[in-house]
Order: structure tokens, then C-alpha cells, then sequence
């Protein structure tokens, strides 16, 4: 009984040939689950150990990327015990290979990400989400995806390389029709790997000052100091001569004061210690120098050089205006004048 039952015939093979495609099925998946938990558990835990955290991604990609091929392996090899149509077999080959080049493409893609991701971070940058990132990343996935489609066409004999060649002419007319376009492109490439700005910092681009607000394939847009928003060609950024004031370490602040011709020696020797004390005693600002350095045309002029740590510029206002308040006061109780525009007139009785 049970051998006729075993015997019965479905769709070209018998119940005997499905159960042992069955059994061949649920065998290799019971190895591979194995193979999962102990040798990708094992080097889960050996990444864990590591410094670096590119042996946790490429475990992590192997588990959820690879570890699924295997299987769609083991389902191949299944299924070869069965007798099949040249249609079904047609259908099932086409269906596993985009569902094996599907995953292969993640894969690599998410080591790539992962790596760009790295990149990133190591030269210093935002949060992956900036746009910057995900503008590259968009660019680096159509180009895989793209890769992946010509190496599916050609897998099933679809002649590609006369679509090649089509597309390399094509590729060359775009090329010279759109030289502006790819130049900004080529530009992203260069900001966005070697980072002469990224967004929210403040640069000087020639005459034009302000806010970077936004990365894009093609320009750049920078909201100015007067609210308006500047939208600058990539290409034009790259070949400019850019200021970046986020960058700045330390802002160094140069200012002149004079007083009268008539403030007494002793009291024009005091004045760049003064000075100096009043700039030390400011938490943020590094004192350099303080000098009785010209007589002027109606003053005694006194140069003064500090700096100021950071490049934050609300912050350097503050510093001045307190140094300026500052000298003000002490001036006062000093007795010391500041000079101004004037001109003495004698006249002969």
C-alpha cells in the first residue's frame, strides 16, 4: 500500500522523487543551520573582541545576506532530483538567479555603504543621514544596480555589447552636451571626499559670505547673512578660493586705539600692561601682544593682538565688546583720553 503510494506519479515524478527532494531540502537546511550557529557564532563573538567594528558589519552582512544565498543553494540542488519541463526549468532558473543576483547586490552594497560610512566618519563628518552621504550613496547604487542588470542580460544570452557600444556613443554626445552638468558632478565627488565644507558651516566664497544649507549633486546652497539663500554651481566651489570660518582653531583679532598727545609718559608706558591684564583675566581670549606702535596724526596709537578661541563669531563679539568696555573704564579712573579728529590753531597777535 505504501509503496503504491510512493509510486503514484504528479506533474512527471513520482511522491517518492518530492519527498527525497523533501528530505534533501530540510538535510541541507538543518547543516546550514548548524554552520550559522556555530561558525557565524563564533566569529560574531571573535568580532566582538575587535577594536574595529568592520568585522561586526561584515559578519552582520554575512548572516543576513549570504547565509539566505546558501539556502536558495540548497534549494537548487533539491530540486534537481525532480524531473522538470524546459519551461518550469526555464522559469525556475531565471526566478533563482534574480533572487541570487538580488542578494548579491545587497550584499555588496552593504559593505560598500559600510565602508563609505567609515570613511566618513574618519575624516570627521556629520551623521550618515547628511545629505552629502546620501547623495553618494544614491549615485554608488545606481551604478551597481546598473552593473548587476548588464551581467543578468548578458547571464541570459541578450547580445549586450552592441547596447554597449550604443550606449558608450550615446554616453559621448551626452558627455559633450552636458559638460556644465558632469563637471558638478565630478565637483560632488571632490567635496564630498576631500570636504572643504560641510553643512552648517560658514564660508566665504569671494564677495558672498554665509551658511552652507544644502549638498546637491549639482550646486550648493548657502543662506546668506541678509536671509537671502545663494545657490552656487559645484564646479564654481571647487574652483574658488573658499573660507571656511567653522574650521577656524583660533580667530586672531587685531584692533588700534589712540589717546591724546597730551597723556603723560608715565601714563602711556602703563597702558599695554593695562591693556594686558584686562585681555588675560577674559575666560576665551589668549592675550599676544600690546603696543605704543606709531604717532599718529592727532594720536598716539596703540596696537593690540589676541585671539580668540574658536571661530565662533557671536563669541568674539562678546570678547571685544568686554575689552572695549573694559578699557573704557579703565581709561576713566586713569584719567587717560581717548584721541579724536582734532586740529589746534595758533594765531599770531
Amino acid at each position: 500500500m505504501l509503496s503504491d503510494i510512493l509510486n503514484q506519479s504528479f506533474l512527471g515524478n513520482t511522491v517518492r522523487d518530492y519527498l527525497f527532494s523533501l528530505g534533501t531540502m530540510a538535510g541541507l537546511s538543518v547543516l546550514l543551520k548548524v554552520a550559522d550557529l556555530i561558525v557565524v557564532g563564533r566569529m560574531k563573538k571573535a568580532a566582538q573582541k575587535t577594536s574595529n567594528t568592520f568585522d561586526d558589519h561584515l559578519v552582520a552582512a554575512l548572516d543576513k545576506k549570504v547565509m539566505p544565498m546558501l539556502y536558495l543553494g540548497a534549494l537548487y540542488v533539491s530540486l534537481q532530483n525532480l524531473n522538470r519541463s524546459p519551461a518550469v526549468d526555464h522559469v525556475l532558473n531565471v526566478a533563482l538567479s534574480l533572487v541570487l543576483v538580488f542578494l548579491a547586490v545587497k550584499f555588496v552594497l552593504t559593505l560598500i555603504s559600510f565602508a563609505m560610512m567609515s570613511y566618513w566618519r574618519r575624516k570627521g563628518g556629520e551623521a550618515p543621514a547628511s545629505g552629502a552621504f546620501r547623495g553618494m550613496m544614491s549615485i554608488i547604487r545606481l551604478a551597481v544596480w546598473g552593473l548587476a542588470a548588464v551581467l543578468l542580460l548578458d547571464n541570459y544570452g541578450v547580445k549586450i555589447s552592441a547596447l554597449v557600444a550604443g550606449l558608450g556613443i550615446g554616453g559621448l554626445a551626452v558627455a559633450f552636451a552636458a559638460q556644465k552638468v558632469l563637471g558638478d558632478l565630478f565637483s560632488y565627488f571632490s567635496i564630498f571626499f576631500d570636504r572643504p565644507f560641510e553643512i552648517g558651516d560658514f564660508i566665504v566664497v569671494g564677495e558672498f559670505t554665509g551658511t552652507v544649507e544644502h549638498i546637491g549633486i549639482k550646486s550648493t546652497r548657502v543662506r546668506s547673512l541678509s536671509g537671502e539663500q545663494l545657490i552656487f554651481a559645484n564646479n564654481d566651489l571647487t574652483n574658488s578660493r573658499l573660507r571656511n570660518y567653522k574650521r577656524m582653531t583660533n580667530r586672531r583679532a587685531v584692533f588700534r586705539i589712540g589717546v591724546t598727545y597730551g597723556t603723560p609718559a608715565a601714563k602711556v608706558r602703563e597702558i599695554p600692561a593695562m591693556i594686558e591684564k584686562i585681555i588675560r583675566d577674559l575666560p576665551g581670549a589668549i592675550f599676544d601682544r600690546a603696543h605704543f606702535a606709531a604717532y599718529g596724526d592727532y594720536a598716539l596709537q596703540f596696537e593690540i593682538v589676541y585671539y580668540v578661541e574658536g571661530g565662533d563669531y557671536l563669541k568674539y563679539m562678546e570678547i571685544q565688546q568686554q575689552i572695549n568696555l573694559s578699557i573704557m573704564e579703565a581709561f576713566s579712573r586713569e584719567k587717560i583720553e581717548f584721541a579724536y579728529p582734532t586740529q589746534t590753531v595758533y594765531v599770531n597777535k
